[in-house]
Formats: C-alpha cells, sequence, structure tokens
C-alpha cells in the first residue's frame, strides 16, 4: 500500500490534496490551525470536504484513568499498521486550567514508529468538555477520518453526562478495570447504553476479571440496545500478554461490517454532522439560537456541517448585534 505522505511538499494550502502530498508536517499545521482559527471560512470548507470524503473506521476507545487504553491503543496500532492500514489516532487529555492546553500527554505513552509515514498521533486537550471531545476534537476526526483507514480517538473517560464520543464515532469500546467497582458505577449512570464493545482489562488478575465481566453482563442484560441487530460483546482482554486480544480485533471488524451492511449506516452519519452542528449552536447562542435554524436544510444548502455553523453563526451575530443596537 502507498504511503499516505509524501516528504517533499511543505505546502500550507488547506486542502485535503495539500495535507495528503504535504507529509505529516502539512497534517500537524492543518489541525494546529483547526485549534487557533475557529471561525475562519477556509477551514469550515476544508472539513466539510472532509466530512464528504469520509473513509476511515473511526473507534472510540473510552474509560476511567488507568484503565490501560494507551496500552490497548498501541497493540491496535500494532496490529492494523501489520495489515498495511494506515492509522490516525486522536489521544484527549484533561485540560490545564491556565493554557488550555493537554495535561497528560497521551501522544507521550503511544508507541509509535516517527519514520512510519502511515500512522500519526495527535493529543489534544479536552477543554472545557464533560464528554471529553471540544469542537476542535470533533474537527480533527473529521479531517483524520479522510485521509487514514483507522481513526482511534483515546479519550479521558466517560460518565454520566459523557457521551460526546457516542456521536463522534462508528464503534465505542468501553474498557472497565476489574476490582474498581467500575461496573456498577456505570450501571447506576446508564452509561451500557453507549458502548458498541465492552472489555474488562487486566484480565490476567484471574477471579477479579471474570467477576467484574460477570457484573457487566447482568448490567447490560438490563440495559436497551443501541443498536438491535448488534448484540454487545464483553471481552478478557490482557495487553500483558495478549489475552482476548485477537478477539477484541475480531470483534471491531464485525461490528465494522455490521455497520457496513446496515442500511441506516448513511443516516448515523448524517446524524452525527446534525448533532455537532445543534451542539455548536446551541453552546454559542442557547436554544434561543436554535429555535432560528432547521439544521438537516442548513447543512444542506451549505455543503456541510462546519459551513453552516460558518454561515449561521455569523447570521446570528449580525441579527443580535441589530437587536442591541435598537435598544
Amino acid at each position: 500500500m502507498r504511503n499516505l505522505f509524501s516528504s517533499t511538499n511543505q505546502t500550507s494550502s488547506l486542502s485535503l490534496s495539500d495535507i495528503r502530498k504535504g507529509g505529516k508536517r502539512a497534517l500537524a499545521r492543518a489541525l494546529s490551525a483547526l485549534e487557533a482559527e475557529e471561525g475562519n471560512e477556509a477551514i469550515a470548507q476544508l472539513l466539510d470536504e472532509a466530512t464528504r470524503n469520509a473513509q476511515a473506521h473511526v473507534v472510540g476507545l473510552t474509560g476511567p484513568p488507568g484503565v490501560g487504553k494507551s496500552t490497548l491503543t498501541n497493540s491496535l496500532i500494532r496490529h492494523w499498521r501489520a495489515k498495511g492500514e494506515r492509522v490516525g489516532v486522536v489521544a484527549v487529555d484533561p485540560s490545564s486550567r491556565f493554557s488550555r492546553g493537554a495535561l497528560l500527554g497521551d501522544r507521550t505513552r503511544l508507541d509509535t514508529d516517527p519514520t512510519d509515514k502511515d500512522v500519526f498521533v495527535r493529543s489534544m486537550a479536552a477543554r472545557d468538555r464533560l464528554g471529553g471531545l471540544s469542537h476542535e476534537t470533533v474537527a480533527a476526526i473529521v479531517l483524520m477520518r479522510a485521509l487514514f483507514d483507522r481513526v482511534l480517538v483515546e479519550t479521558v473517560g466517560i460518565g454520566q453526562s459523557e457521551s460526546d464520543i457516542a456521536f463522534a464515532t462508528d464503534s465505542v469500546v468501553l474498557c472497565i478495570q476489574p476490582g474498581s467497582g467500575d461496573s456498577l458505577q456505570f450501571m447506576k449512570a446508564g452509561v451500557m447504553e453507549l458502548p458498541d464493545i465492552i472489555v474488562v482489562t487486566k484480565a490476567d488478575v484471574g477471579v477479579l476479571a471474570r467477576r467484574a465481566k460477570a457484573d457487566v453482563d447482568g448490567a447490560l442484560s438490563l440495559t436497551m440496545r443501541k443498536d438491535k441487530n448488534w448484540s454487545v460483546p464483553v471481552l478478557l482482554v490482557s495487553a500483558m500478554d495478549d489475552t482476548g486480544l485477537q478477539q477484541l480485533i475480531e470483534a471491531i471488524d464485525a461490528h465494522r461490517g455490521s455497520l457496513l451492511e446496515s442500511d441506516h449506516f448513511m443516516s448515523f452519519r448524517q446524524d452525527q454532522a446534525t448533532v455537532w452542528l445543534l451542539d455548536r449552536i446551541r453552546r454559542k447562542f442557547g436554544e434561543i439560537g436554535l429555535a432560528q435554524i432547521n439544521p438537516a436544510s442548513e447543512i444542506r444548502q451549505a455543503g456541510g456541517p462546519f459551513m453552516a455553523d460558518h454561515i449561521i453563526t455569523k447570521e446570528l451575530e449580525r441579527r443580535l448585534t441589530d437587536t442591541i443596537r435598537t435598544k
């Protein structure tokens, strides 16, 4: 398989073709621009181009801190690269209260080959989002899924209010650590409605891991299915000795196959765009702003959700300014 990037082009143009030609530096510059230049029309056009050219399977890996997400991420990267698949990783970390940057630097915990042109890792800050995915993170996912075969999103955690990952990825893998009481907490929080695959990590601890799996199986039996055509598997995995890793890989591929066979996959992606746009307008203009728009129509007319956000924002800001002036 050809290399995704060529190191010969250092262009700063905001187009998918230029980013593909420009190497890792071009992609890094584009992602930096996404973070620094919110509201830029050229960036909105780039992101809508990426939306129309989505090709990657986007896997969300989430769970409490210390559960072993980074170790699993390393294992999945190695497996996909061994198959010749191009892999992009968005590692979402808690934010600094002062700089708003990523605190932990998940990128430093990932063991990737810096000379491999077809694997790219980006650490991003959660900022003020309880769900762990800021606007900038969603934009990065959209851009990277147009450039890679797989995009893996590792988030800071999951809880009662933290469901963003379910609306930005195709397959959600929830990691649970045995002996931590997580499974009981998740039953209370209703989190069991979010994942497509559940992994009990550190399976090498034996009895505790099997007990956690039994608890999760029990919680799932009381939960409404996210997809009636998919039964959520609960897997025992230990990245230390690769126990269950092949089963996890097979489950991820099986869920991807289930999505592609579904008549609802395209509408699922469209729903993702609509949810993102509604969230953006709500955060900027509240419920009053939402009452002013028809998201499906706005996206269709603008050619994509990002230009729709740009156009709606300009129009609502104009109306707000006119209202203030007339008072």
